[in-house]
């Protein structure tokens, strides 16, 4: 199948946990929701600026907006600011809900609280505000539900290092220093006992968490290597 609607570079891509509907975010402005079960586009919402990213409908674009988009509605609920024209370049959601991370190009994080009610997803409370690298923020990370009780923010930089953050107290727990250009992206395995991190160097690397070693260096790309994904289920794979 092939979704071709967007007139720009596609940013974004996820699916609803269910795997009936996936989203999409693009340069060209719009944020698309498709029924997997059908042909076309079921929903688009305009951003009016490039969409860069994009989780469970919480989209950031490059004029420095975040959006909630309520699917019942069809329409933004809210709508945060945290820095004006500062491109908003990466969000995450811890995997309770409770909170929501939105990094910048400035080197910024931006915490919020989620609060519990009729419209968890549009009561933001703000709790922290984190200047975790001097360089642009291309990735930043919640840790999965395994974690708990501990819970880590990494965040992925143009400063070529990516750094585990420990949510108790906003402290630096690691600094990952091996990439030789920016890295793009990151991704936990199930139990966070390890990282996996993709770099413009060509390589994606294995980290411990337990004590930020690198473990493995993964080559044979021969341009940048800027996402990667993890599968390390208990269920059998078919792969």
């Amino acid at each position: 199948m092939s979704y071709d609607s967007h007139t720009n570079n596609v940013m974004a891509v996820g699916f609803q946990c269910d795997g009936n509907w996936m989203y999409s975010g693009s340069e060209d402005g719009t944020v698309k929701i498709w029924d997997l079960r059908a042909p076309g586009c079921q929903r688009e919402y305009e951003s009016r600026a490039a969409v860069n990213t994009v989780t469970e409908l919480i989209s950031g674009d490059q004029n420095g907006n975040i959006r909630v988009w309520d699917l019942t509605a069809n329409s933004c609920s809210c709508e945060l600011v945290p820095e004006v024209d500062t491109a908003v370049r990466s969000l995450t959601v811890m995997w309770d809900g409770s909170l929501v991370v939105a990094a910048n190009n400035r080197g910024t994080c931006y915490v919020w609280r989620l609060l519990q009610g009729t419209q968890t997803m549009t009561n933001f409370e703000p709790l922290h505000k984190l200047q975790a690298h001097d360089g642009y923020i291309l990735k930043c990370l919640l840790s999965p539900e395994l974690c708990d009780p501990n819970r880590y923010l990494a965040t992925a930089s143009a400063d070529h290092t990516v750094k585990i953050w420990n949510l108790d107290g906003f402290t630096l727990e690691k600094t990952l220093v091996g990439h030789q250009r920016w890295v793009w992206d990151c991704v936990f395995s199930v139990d966070g006992a390890f990282l996996i991190t993709a770099s413009s160097d060509s390589t994606a690397r294995l980290w411990s968490m337990s004590n930020g070693e690198e473990i493995k260096v993964y080559r044979g790309h021969q341009k940048a290597t800027v996402c990667c994904a993890l599968h390390d289920g208990t269920e059998p794979s078919s792969c």
